[in-house]
């Protein structure tokens, strides 16, 4: 979708959430407002559909006199993958966070969700835009995720993924060609798309094992949206021993995140309930 499309999507829906948010919670009891105001917490990050939200929050904090804590895509993310673990100590420990969906493949070494330190990426395509890429050719709808995890739940075959991983820097720009080659093969989509999750969770695999060389004893947290699937899940924690692997409301959904990050910068952490 174009960002013109998307922030025209987020205008247009944004009112309607609300109206239905005031049907379910008392909004006169909110003490602050949370949003997401850019991609990551970096110097030139940006997307135009950003300005939606921020426009919505603005106006709902200045109506209601409460605080507006802006905040990022990312840290909602790992915000949330932090809170689903349980283990509130690692808002305030340093952790091996992985961010995983259609427009991130990030390794980064977090102290909470306030610093964060890049470690690895992928070098070109990241691991969302092979999934959705390999469902959108297999004729499902877009975001494919779903769909593609659905399909390789069918796939019985025994499956030995390929990487293509150097240190903390993977490269998925071959398993796309790899996917459509299978598929010219005669290979069923069942198993193209147990293959593609596969592939995606042995990189993730080979990059943590490299992070721990260096960080050894630290935490290691998978979240964002691809990180939802249920083999990769599987096959990661198996091999990964004692990683935080949040459950999917939790992996696909920043908007938990956010709102735990304001209520920690409003200083009513953490006896709010969630």
């Amino acid at each position: 979708m174009r960002q013109s499309d998307a922030l025209f999507q987020h205008t247009v829906a944004l009112p309607q959430m609300i109206a239905e948010l005031s049907q379910k919670v008392d909004l006169s009891s909110v003490g602050a407002i949370g949003v997401s105001a850019k991609p990551r917490p970096v110097e030139g990050s940006y997307m135009p559909c950003f300005l939606a939200g921020i426009s919505a929050a603005t106006s709902f904090s200045v109506a209601k006199g409460i605080p507006l804590v802006k905040t990022t895509h990312q840290q909602g993310h790992i915000a949330a993958a932090l809170y689903a673990t349980g283990d509130r100590c690692l808002f305030d420990t340093e952790s091996l966070v992985f961010h995983v969906s259609g427009g991130t493949t990030d390794l980064l070494l977090c102290h909470g969700a306030d610093t964060i330190t890049p470690l690895g990426t992928s070098s070109d395509l990241y691991a969302g835009q092979a999934v959705d890429r390999l469902g959108v050719k297999l004729g499902f709808p877009f975001p494919a995720g779903q769909y593609v995890s659905e399909q390789a739940a069918l796939c019985a075959d025994d499956i030995r993924p390929k990487t293509s991983v150097r240190g903390m820097t993977c490269s998925l720009s071959g398993l796309e060609n790899q996917c459509a080659k299978l598929l010219a093969e005669g290979k069923t989509p069942s198993y193209v798309c147990k293959y593609c999750l596969l592939c995606i969770a042995e990189t993730l695999v080979c990059m943590a094992n490299a992070a721990l060389e260096q960080h050894r004893g630290v935490s290691v947290v998978f979240a964002g949206g691809v990180m939802s699937s249920e083999l990769i899940r599987t096959y990661v924690t198996k091999r990964i021993p004692g990683a935080h692997f949040v459950p999917g409301k939790f992996a696909s959904d920043n908007a938990i995140g956010v709102s735990i990050l304001a209520a920690r910068e409003s200083h009513v952490w953490p006896t709010s309930s969630m």
